[in-house]
């Protein structure tokens, strides 16, 4: 048998051979960053204003639609636990957290931080829910809301800045007590951030003083990482700080445009919009283990609220880091 071999044959096989030693070294394609978690992406209800007040059943189903799985509810909207439940049992979505607030905030009567640990368990459990959150600080004893909406803001600076940094103090105190009352219930209790925490103050902040009385063990924390950004924080860099203490995160976006200041001001916009670097934050959030990720958006939004979060939730179920 004889092997005739010309030098274009010659070329041709080596040109496979080394074709095919070069093939597994190609990189594959690399996963979205919420892929590689394994994670579901969500939101906070709060984004959307009074729609889920309006029609729950619609807003639940357009969200479902869009691809989020996790929502983190603003309260209860006035209805029975059971009836919330069922609506997300309908769309095939599940709540996996809840804010909840201060008797001085709402109608007497209501759930609220301050009721028993059994009732708060009770209401949470049917939800299935076994996370609540704290969305703002104390406020003086006499604090009422402003029957004008458009005086909520400045009423709510005012109160907190009446406090002090022995507020902080106190809310740290507050948070500990709440925490260790409802663990034995199943619930876990949080604290979310603005970015009045991080106003200087003596040296320090209030963020800084409520972050060293809270126990770890007993108060995870929610960053919200576009006011952290807007009170002049680097995100990235206070998740690193704050490690394995940062249980969910609020993922919120604002525009270059948002100048520092401790007054629940910013320039919002879509997440991928604005000036938050997330090649570095969400590997951090990664890194710090974060469990939760909710997309969020302060108003006044650019376009209708669906679309807004159909868009973050596009930019984030495709980001790559």
């Amino acid at each position: 048998m004889s092997i005739n071999l010309n030098r274009r044959g010659l070329l041709a096989g080596m040109g496979a051979l080394g074709f095919a030693a070069a093939a597994p070294a190609i990189a594959a394609p690399r996963k979205p960053f919420f892929a590689k978690l394994n994670k579901p992406i969500g939101l906070q209800l709060y984004t959307l204003g009074d729609a889920a007040t309006k029609d729950l059943d619609g807003t639940l189903a357009k969200l479902a639609a869009i691809g989020y799985r996790e929502i983190e509810l603003p309260g209860f909207y006035g209805m029975d636990p059971k009836a919330l439940r069922a609506a997300a049992d309908k769309a095939g979505l599940r709540y996996t957290s809840m804010h909840m607030t201060l008797p001085a905030r709402v109608p007497p009567g209501s759930l609220t931080l301050m009721s028993s640990p059994q009732e708060i368990a009770d209401a949470l459990g049917t939800l299935g829910i076994h996370q609540a959150v704290l969305p703002m600080p104390l406020l003086p004893d006499n604090w009422t809301p402003p029957s004008n909406p458009a005086d909520m803001r400045p009423a709510l600076i005012a109160g907190v800045e009446a406090g002090g940094l022995d507020m902080w103090k106190r809310l740290g105190g507050v948070l500990n007590e709440r925490a260790a009352a409802l663990k034995p219930h199943g619930i876990d209790l949080g604290y979310h951030n603005h970015n009045m925490e991080f106003k200087p103050q003596g040296g320090t902040t209030g963020w800084e003083v409520l972050t060293k009385e809270l126990d770890p063990k007993l108060v995870f924390l929610e960053l919200d990482l576009g006011w952290t950004t807007a009170a002049g924080h680097d995100a990235a860099t206070e998740i690193a700080k704050l490690k394995g203490r940062i249980r969910m995160v609020h993922l919120k976006d604002v525009k270059p445009t948002t100048k520092t200041n401790y007054t629940l001001q910013q320039d919002p916009t879509e997440v991928g919009s604005g000036k938050l670097d997330w090649h570095r934050i969400l590997p951090a959030c990664a890194a710090s283990g974060v469990t939760n990720y909710f997309v969020e958006q302060e108003p006044p939004f650019a376009s209708d609220r669906f679309t807004a979060v159909k868009k973050s939730f596009d930019f984030l179920s495709r980001f790559v880091a």
